[in-house]
């Protein structure tokens, strides 16, 4: 009996997603619950299950095709897993030869690789071997001149070299043979539209500020043992800066704020988004409540985020939402930028890297561990005066950690 694998819903206003891809191909036995395809969307990466056990008997989107809720994606004859792959007689089949098995194995390897779909044409067609490749593409992608490298390298024994090709045409190559064309993924399209979507609705200016990181750091030092003992998890910078944001979007209401049409929403709750790395690139899971959550949960929390983020585990649910985002381009070695805010949110806060720089204090040049912060803001509602005193307000809770201690 043929049972149909159907696109799930996707969740709130989504209905449609891309085949980002299979991990079994037609004829291939499963069982119930395994992962069979995973689609991408523009928030999420979501693997479809199947929903029987048996073999797949038909495919009906191939990777990269787009597909809607309720599309039927292929069908998997149930209880047919035992006879999916047995032999048609009962004939021992020869044994082959070396030189034939190669490209079946090398074809499966392939399969399992992430590269780009030129690359995968070239190893599939010169049955190159996979385990040789080292991708320098995004996330260790094979790209199609990691392809044509190992395609183009000499074979070790010259008895097995291929006939030498005709020399190339004079002169420099095409363009056309030095470019690749891919399609850009839901995620990178969203990030696109709503980046454009910040520029083009709201007034965005930026202020700056630096903060000495000293304090933290010593503290840190201090009781990072303790921390780790107890709570099971490292004390990072993350835990303050969200705890040092709380306490000035309470000074500062209008940059917990939204404007929807006429009216302005300020929102009495603190949902911090935080920027992390996941797989397809930058996602912004929201810490709900931050106010109420200790320094340890903040760091569990921020953890596990970034942990189901380069995994592809985070749920659409936990990437809505927000009233306030902070993202820290110092981990990549960022000096310094102006973050774009994440509509309808109307403020962002950047931290940078830390590095050793000469400051005065009390009348004296010293060598200070110092970042520099911004904020990007939303000028329809918020004045450059509110802006300049909540990150100025940010950086006394860091330089004075006791402030967020004693909330003042």
């Amino acid at each position: 009996m043929a049972v149909e694998l159907k696109v799930p819903p996707l969740g709130e206003s989504i209905t449609e997603a891309v085949v980002g891809k299979w991990n079994k191909k037609k004829g291939d036995a499963v069982s119930a619950d395994e992962p069979l395809v995973v689609l991408e969307t523009d928030k999420v990466t979501i693997d479809v299950p199947a929903p029987a056990a048996g073999a797949i008997a038909t495919i009906a989107f191939n990777e990269g095709d787009k597909v809607r809720v309720g599309d039927v994606l292929g069908t998997i004859e149930a209880g047919a897993g035992a006879t999916a792959t047995a032999p048609q007689t009962p004939a021992p089949a020869p044994a082959p030869a070396p030189v034939a098995a190669a490209p079946a194995a090398a074809s499966s390897a392939a399969a399992d690789v992430r590269m780009t779909p030129t690359a995968r044409k070239i190893v599939e067609e010169n049955k190159l071997d996979v385990a040789q490749l080292k991708g320098s593409g995004t996330g260790g992608r094979i790209t199609k001149e990691d392809a044509l490298g190992q395609l183009n390298r000499p074979a070790e024994a010259p008895a097995q070299r291929a006939p030498a090709p005709a020399p190339a045409p004079s002169g420099p190559r095409p363009r056309a043979d030095r470019e690749e064309r891919v399609k850009m993924t839901p995620l990178r399209r969203r990030v696109a539209e709503r980046l454009v979507q910040a520029q083009s609705t709201a007034a965005i200016l930026t202020t700056f500020n630096e903060v000495d990181m000293g304090a933290v750091m010593d503290l840190r030092k201090q009781h990072q043992e303790k921390f780790l003992a107890r709570h099971g998890v490292k004390l990072g910078f993350m835990s303050f800066f969200i705890r040092a944001a709380v306490e000035a979007l309470k000074a500062f209401p209008q940059v917990n704020a939204e404007i929807d049409g006429d009216d302005v929403v300020f929102k009495h709750y603190y949902d911090i988004g935080v920027a992390v790395s996941g797989s397809r690139g930058l996602v912004v899971p929201v810490v709900r409540d931050a106010d109420t959550l200790s320094m340890a949960e903040l760091e569990k929390k921020v953890g596990d985020y970034g942990v189901r983020a380069r995994s592809d585990k985070l749920t659409l649910a936990e990437l809505q939402g927000g009233t306030f985002t902070i993202t820290n381009g110092g981990i990549f070695g960022s000096m310094l930028s102006t973050p774009i805010i994440n509509p309808p949110q109307t403020g962002i806060l950047g931290m940078h890297n830390i590095v050793e720089r000469p400051v005065a204090r009390n009348g004296q040049v010293v060598i200070r561990p110092i970042m520099y912060l911004a904020l990007s803001y939303d000028h329809r509602l918020i004045d450059g005066r509110e802006a300049v005193q909540f990150l100025v307000r940010v950086k006394d809770c860091i330089e004075d950690p006791t402030r967020l201690l004693l909330e003042i």
